[in-house]
């Protein structure tokens, strides 16, 4: 089926159509925060035009300063302006939905077999579909978002500074807002003309691209006479009690039913506290949950998190889902007097609520605010610089995707304090290689659907590894 990119913006979207979209990224949100953003891109901003590009970004960038799953509340967010509270709900949990009930289903079948082999080799086919869609969702974003020669060099220094140096990702973003807010705010306004045109580029296309305002999103916020969307101080507090109580409200319910020995207390109590601080994503965390899980907590054996994460990274969802497989296995092997796989279920599932609860606290709590400051004209400088560095971060991404999906080994080599990645050329997987630049072919000159892409790939993927 032909790509949709052209269409024209529609003047409404009801909530079940959005439901329905969302229902489907949900079910198609493979190949972690890379592919999930490359997808919603693809689907929300270029095929539907719900969202101006820059206004993703803009969001993006706030996600990305939080801790949790960026992908999962980028999409709270976009339903959010679509539908407010309701629509906010419906795209983060159906982001959330299909991945749970798979890695459930999977753990389940791990915790009493070990044996998830068919399974991998269904979905080994789709990492390189992913990739090829990531990579021209970069082409994309990149092509929009870098306008000037400045920008593009603050992408490049972002991806150096994480890539080659591993630099944290808060260092980069406060950097290339910093830099960003000198460049195209404070050097034109004291330079005037003597600002070299090569940073702050013409000022009119720098601010804003052609059509941007007609996009659905931009039209809905600029109708808002309401001002259901602005920010207030009773709203806020509102939203504070509420989400505040539906995270803490269980655990505290548990500590003062089964105290704070118990495994599903430990499990809530555990969970909560990384929540707060799973900043960068499932990988930047994975060391310390397995380290806790493994010799802390005694919830796992030494190398199952590494065949938690292979469930993780083969079913849609964010990785941070992860997680419920070490909930799992922690009721699981301490079910008291319920059923093993009973008391894992539930454990699981405590674990889902207390890591993702807390995501639309943050985005039903700030994103009216950061809607706001989107027409702070002083500050547009820094959220520009701040959007080139996050299209660096997802090139980051995307690179570590590619490297970690082609190749079963990865050296790393030190060259003048960078960590260079030297893939090892004999575990090559050259037929995904050979898979991945087919789609990318068939996606960008065929002008084939992403969908008949995955699915196709999934089937050969699976012939391949089954049969061959």
């Amino acid at each position: 089926m032909p790509s949709t990119e052209n269409t024209q913006p529609p003047s409404s979207v009801s909530f079940r159509e959005a439901f329905a979209v969302w229902m489907k990224i949900g079910f198609l949100s493979f190949g972690g925060p890379a592919g999930q953003i490359g997808l919603m891109h693809k689907m929300l901003v270029e095929e539907r035009k719900w969202i101006s590009n820059d206004r993703f970004l803009h969001a993006l960038n706030y996600c990305n300063l939080l801790p949790g799953p960026e992908a999962q509340q980028l999409a709270t967010y976009i339903g959010w302006l679509l539908h407010g509270t309701k629509g906010g709900l419906a795209a983060g949990l159906l982001f959330i939905i299909p991945g749970m009930f798979t890695i459930l289903a999977l753990t389940i079948l791990y915790a009493g077999f070990h044996q998830v082999a068919a399974v991998q080799a269904f979905f080994y086919g789709l990492k390189p579909a992913v990739l090829a869609i990531v990579v021209m969702a970069v082409f994309r974003i990149a092509g929009k978002s870098l306008k000037t020669p400045y920008l593009a060099a603050l992408a490049g220094l972002a991806f150096i500074a994480m890539f080659f140096y591993h630099t944290p990702f808060p260092v980069v973003i406060f950097a290339s807002g910093i830099l960003g807010y000198l460049g195209l705010s404070v050097c034109p306004h004291y330079l005037g003309v003597a600002c070299p045109q090569w940073i702050h580029g013409d000022q009119k296309t720098a601010e804003s691209t052609p059509g941007e305002e007609d996009e659905l999103i931009n039209r809905l916020l600029a109708s808002d006479a309401k001002g259901k969307f602005a920010p207030t101080f009773m709203k806020s507090l509102k939203v504070v009690m509420i989400w505040g109580g539906v995270w803490l409200g269980p655990v505290l319910l548990l500590l003062l039913m089964l105290g704070p020995n118990h495994i599903y207390a430990k499990i809530a109590l555990f969970f909560s506290k990384m929540a707060t601080v799973t900043f960068g994503g499932a990988y930047a965390v994975l060391a310390y949950m397995a380290q806790e899980a493994v010799a802390n907590y005694g919830w796992l054996q030494p190398g199952e998190m590494l065949d938690g994460l292979a469930l993780a990274e083969t079913t849609p969802g964010p990785l941070i889902q992860v997680v419920q497989f070490v909930g799992f296995h922690g009721a699981f092997r301490s079910p008291g007097m319920l059923n093993p796989y009973v008391a894992g279920i539930l454990g699981a599932l405590l674990t889902v609520w207390v890591t993702f609860a807390p995501c639309f606290l943050w985005i039903f709590l700030g994103a009216p605010y950061v809607e706001k400051l989107r027409n702070n004209k002083v500050m547009n400088g820094a959220l520009s610089g701040i959007t080139a560095a996050v299209v660096g971060v997802v090139l980051n991404l995307s690179v570590w995707f590619g490297l970690s999906a082609m190749f079963g080994k990865t050296e790393q080599a030190r060259v003048m304090g960078a960590v260079v990645p030297v893939p090892d050329p004999a575990t090559a997987d050259w037929f995904a290689l050979v898979l991945a630049a087919l789609s990318f072919l068939a996606m960008k000159h065929v002008k084939l659907d992403m969908i008949p892409v995955l699915i196709g790939c999934a089937a050969i993927g699976f012939i391949w590894k089954t049969f061959i």
